[in-house]
Order: C-alpha cells, then structure tokens, then sequence
C-alpha cells in the first residue's frame, strides 16, 4: 500500500482517490479525466473496450495522475463488485465514488422479455448499489469521510416510451442516492445523483460530436451538452466547497425538464407513442 505525502494548505480536505465506473468513453470518461486534472488519482473501469479505458487512463496520467485500469462486468454479481476494493487496494483508498456504468433499452414494455429487463436494472442499479457499498467501507474504515456521485439521468424525474427498464433503474438509483445521503452522513459521507439530459457520447450515437452544431428546438439551450459539462459538475461534488451538499440530484439538461406542459401543446400527431 502506497505512502500518501501530506497535502498542500489549498488541497486540504480534497480528494486523492477516485474510482470512476465505466469510464472507457463518454461521460465515465470526462470525469475520470476531469479529476485527474484536479489532482486525484483514478480507478477506471469498463465492461467490452480495454482500448477506450487505457486512453481513459493516458489521459489521466498526462493530467499527472495515477491510474489503474479494472474490467467490471455489472451482470456477474455480486462478485463482479469486488474490483472496487480490488482499486481501492491499488490506490491506497477511495474517498470518491463515482458510478457512472450503465445500459438501456429501446422497446416497448410489451416487447421486452425479463432477462433484458433484469439485465438493463442490474448493470445501473443492482451494480450501482453494490459498488456503493464496497465504496463506503472504505471510506468509513478510514475516517477521513468521502464523496458517492451516482450518474443517473433525466429520466431519473420523467419517462420515455421504450426505455422502462432504463428509467426504472435510474428512479430507483435517485431515491437509492438519498437513502445512502441520509445513512452515510454520521460519517461524513456525502451521497449525490447528477442527472444528464442528451449528452454527445457514444451512448447517444454522438461520439466526438460538437453539440454546439446538434441543433435540439425542444431543449432550451439548443443543443445537447457535453459530456465535459456534466464532468464539471460531478468533479464540483466531489469538492469541499459541496460539503453541505448531500441527497441532491444535479440536473445537467439545458433545461430539458422545463419545457413538459409546454413542448406537449405543440404535439401534431402521435408519432410520440412509437419512437
């Protein structure tokens, strides 16, 4: 186990260890990034692109982290878990969390079978719950408290037709986040959730995509965000300046939220029901 040098006056009570979960592309990937600029080192996993993951990790280390790099396959629990403490051993701790791994659906309900429904709840939320657990044992072990961001999305607070088992787990996860927020807190474990509108990542079939040049109407920004402003924040809850910040969900959308009752009344048709 690594000796930690003592911090300067300005990074006291920040961060030194982070396990970002799938973090091989995407929004995983711009927060792994982004705290390693800050000054973290970063535990980085993925489930099927080793490649992404080690840029992921180049990345990092150009930052002036250290990074390790784990396979986490979020179907094989609860043993598949284990690589948190596996990363927290490599790095000497973890005092931040960040669960970023997930999956999704585009079928109707009465279309889906149970193993694609099991399967899209136990990679982001089943997984979620279980790294989260692992992560604050440490952090409780050590005393020294500690950061959970759990990545869930819009569709934390709304639905959308076909994604059932989507939304469902990231519902879940939110009200997982404010359970946790409310029992880690005698240790000075601060639990948050940052929900994404569309965002320009593989994901969403806009990988290295400009969103500046993605025009949305339906959004209020105008186009989709960037998986570098989503980073931002989830590295802003990772800081002491949010230290009283606990059980909150973040919405990172462009204001996507807002516009419900008003996008509704000017709906022509109902192409809505089968996207």
């Amino acid at each position: 186990m690594s000796t930690i040098a003592p911090l300067p006056e300005e990074r006291r009570g920040a961060p030194r260890r982070a396990v970002v979960t799938g973090s091989d592309s995407g929004i995983g990937k711009a927060v792994a990034v982004a705290l390693a600029g800050g000054g973290v080192d970063v535990g980085i996993t993925y489930h099927h692109d080793a490649d992404g993951a080690e840029e992921t990790a180049r990345q990092a280390r150009e930052a002036g982290a250290t990074a390790h790099v784990r396979q986490l396959d979020l179907t094989d629990l609860p043993t598949a878990a284990a690589v948190v403490d596996e990363l927290a051993g490599e790095l000497g701790g973890i005092d931040v969390l960040v669960n970023c791994a997930g999956t999704g659906t585009a079928e109707p309900v009465m279309e889906m079978d149970f193993d694609r429904w099991r399967e899209v709840l136990s990679v982001d939320l089943d997984g979620a719950f279980l790294c989260a657990q692992r992560a604050a044992r440490h952090m409780i072990e050590a005393g020294r408290g500690g950061r959970i961001v759990n990545i869930t999305s819009v569709h934390e607070h709304a639905p959308k037709v076909g994604a059932a088992p989507y939304c469902a787990a990231k519902a879940g996860l939110g009200m997982l986040t404010k359970v946790l927020a409310l029992e880690l807190a005698e240790h000075a474990i601060t639990v948050n959730s940052v929900a994404p509108g569309e965002i320009s990542t593989p994901m969403t079939g806009q990988e290295d995509t400009d969103p500046r040049g993605e025009p949305r109407p339906g959004v209020p920004l105008g186009r989709p965000g960037h998986a570098r402003e989503v980073a931002a924040a989830v590295a802003f809850l990772t800081t002491p300046a949010a230290g009283y910040i606990t059980g909150a969900s973040l919405v990172v959308d462009g204001g996507m939220l807002l516009m419900g009752p008003q996008a509704s009344q000017l709906l022509t048709d109902d192409t809505w029901r089968h996207p």
